[in-house]
């Protein structure tokens, strides 16, 4: 077997990937906020004019939504993260087992992006000379060592975002002066699942019109049908 190296994760700073699921994860949780806690308010806003009863629901539902996201952002990111770290030490057992065979992995990645047989085995040899696990797990995986998603991150960004966004609904609903509470709060609101709408278009390189539509489009939706349940309280 030739020699090789078995690298262990170091500490380095934030991948893209990282930094975008992060993102992701604050802005998927401002929207959130925004649809949870109008959502509540119409219904409730609805069914009484009293001021002090909006807020309490309004600011109960916020922090639950708040919570909520923040927990899942949590779960759903470690257990992501577990998998990641049971790939990679599958692949350092795999190393030390079968080398010939993650050699042969290597050389056919390179192999399938168009370099010839010959020198893909070359390039296949000298990386996994410097850096066996490192270069596998990331020809199988796409990952690169030391870097796992972070579900503290994730979750942190969740909870500040949805408190962040349902404080716009919130906040139009309760202070805004009766005569314009309804129609202000629908503009905030739509303003706001706008504005997530292209902060996600842009972080997952979709269409940003599109995206904004939607959003705007479900939003109203939103607010249409907890408004239709208020009225049968």
């Amino acid at each position: 077997m030739k020699s090789m190296t078995i690298s262990k994760p170091k500490k380095q700073k934030k991948t893209m990937a990282e930094r975008s699921n992060t993102l992701r994860a604050g802005v998927l949780g401002s929207n959130d906020g925004i649809l949870t806690v109008v959502g509540v308010l119409f219904s409730v806003a609805v069914a009484t004019t009293n001021q002090f009863v909006i807020f309490i629901a309004g600011l109960s539902d916020l922090l639950a939504c708040a919570f909520s996201m923040a927990s899942g952002e949590y779960a759903s990111v470690s257990s992501q993260k577990d998998t990641e770290r049971a790939a990679i030490e599958k692949e350092r057992e795999l190393i030390k087992s079968d080398y010939p065979s993650e050699l042969a992995v290597v050389a056919k990645y390179y192999v399938e992006r168009g370099v010839t047989q010959a020198t893909s085995n070359e390039i296949a040899s000298e990386l996994m000379k410097k850096d066996a696990l490192g270069t596998v797990v990331r020809v199988k995986y796409d990952l690169q060592l030391g870097h796992y998603m972070n579900p503290w991150d994730a979750a942190f960004s969740s909870l500040v975002s949805a408190a962040s966004g349902g404080i716009f609904p919130l906040v139009a609903m309760t202070l805004l002066p009766s005569a314009v509470k309804w129609p202000g709060t629908i503009l905030a609101v739509t303003l706001s699942v706008a504005l997530t709408g292209y902060l996600s278009a842009k972080l997952g390189d979709g269409l940003v019109k599109t995206a904004m539509i939607r959003n705007i489009i479900v939003g109203l939706i939103t607010m249409a049908i907890h408004y239709s349940v208020g009225l049968m309280l």
